[in-house]
């Protein structure tokens, strides 16, 4: 069950509805189109607004709403909202959009017009998720999984019936069982040799950078994960992904630790440990108008502890953005310049199934002298 809401737009020149006679010409050739699907329509109430005019019809018996409204620039927008029961057939289907769009362009002489397909609101299962640079997403969502709430976040598991399951978090797709691109792209897998190496993972909640790291052969790794729910959720609906891991928690040759892993990395720096690799699976680079805030401090902060437990040759591998959010890679790439000592970089990126757009991923190390080259 949800809200439906469509969405109609039509461009016209501004001199046609700046009179009243001009307007109520026009919203009664609006009315008698949406009147082959919506029987009864009565307008219930207009005003003029400070951009214009506004009409609302309502559909007699049904509680259907249609807004009209006029924006002095020309710009009319058709909102129809209605509830709509699981089973139910939509009140005006997909071709029938298309056929009342054609129509009223032709008949408003519109310059350009569109239409959407009907928004899902209120539903319990949401199908929304948003792009890095925060465009909405559609996903063939069919069912939750799981829904709670930690001390930390929102988590969910939800199934897409192209993707499989998938982790959400706080709204934002993480990693689906399609992804594993995504994994196999951030260890850069075939360009990095991990067997007999130290590895550190910051995060990786849902174990499966830990679960393809173990399949090359590394001496030991230690995770650093805060949620325990998440790992829960993971287990239990990801195994796909991360195998017996999250189950186990512990094996020879790796160990998962539930804290902070700031906590950990402090731990780490004072006793002297040392890791070939560091993996960086937290927070996404975020979308914003300068490096500053609680986020980007984190991230400087996880950069310059992450070199404190890095051998003179390790590397810190992480997942930047989207390419779609250059600004933001270009900040960060800002932050990674100013590190002491110095590092270079490398980046390589993939189309990620779930997130549906190209990412972007980062391998950091120290700029190489004569005294590591040796090392």
């Amino acid at each position: 069950m949800s809200a439906n809401s469509i969405l109609l737009d039509f461009s016209l020149d501004p001199a046609r509805i700046i009179d009243e006679v001009s307007r109520k010409s026009i919203v009664r050739v609006c009315k008698e189109a949406l009147e082959k699907y919506l029987a009864g329509l009565t307008i219930s109430y207009d005003m003029l607004t400070a951009d214009g005019y506004l009409c609302l019809l309502t559909e007699t018996g049904t509680g259907t709403v249609v807004t009209i409204r006029f924006f002095q620039q020309g710009l009319i927008t058709i909102n129809v909202e209605y509830y709509r029961k699981d089973g139910d057939e939509a009140k005006i289907s997909f071709d029938n959009m298309k056929m009342l769009e054609n129509g009223l362009r032709i008949t408003l002489e519109a310059k350009r017009s569109k239409h959407l397909p009907p928004i899902k609101r209120g539903s319990s299962v949401d199908v929304y998720l948003t792009s890095s640079d925060e465009r909405v997403i559609e996903y063939d969502i069919d069912r939750v999984l799981f829904d709670n709430r930690s001390e930390f976040q929102k988590i969910q598991i939800v199934h897409s019936r192209s993707l499989g399951n998938m982790l959400v978090l706080d709204e934002l797709q993480n990693i689906a069982e399609a992804d594993l691109i995504y994994t196999e792209t951030l260890m850069c897998r075939g360009k990095e040799d991990y067997a007999g190496k130290e590895i550190c993972i910051l995060g990786g909640g849902d174990g499966a950078l830990l679960y393809e790291l173990l399949k090359e052969g590394p001496k030991f790794v230690v995770m650093l994960e805060i949620d325990e729910i998440v790992m829960q959720a993971c287990n239990k609906y990801m195994n796909s992904i991360c195998g017996d891991v999250l189950e186990k928690r512990t094996d020879d040759n790796y160990e998962i630790i539930v804290g902070d892993c700031m906590v950990y990395l402090k731990k780490y720096i004072k006793e002297g440990r040392k890791f070939d690799y560091v993996f960086g699976d937290l927070t996404d680079i975020p979308i914003s108008d300068t490096p500053t805030g609680e986020i980007w401090d984190f991230i400087r902060t996880i950069l310059e502890s992450s070199f404190q437990v890095l051998k003179p040759d390790g590397k810190f591998m992480t997942h930047g953005n989207g390419v779609s959010c250059p600004e933001s890679l270009r900040m960060y790439e800002d932050q990674l310049a100013k590190l002491t000592p110095k590092v270079m970089y490398t980046k390589s990126s993939a189309f990620v199934p779930s997130f549906m757009e190209e990412w972007v991923f980062y391998q950091v190390q120290r700029e190489l002298t004569n005294a590591t080259e040796g090392v």
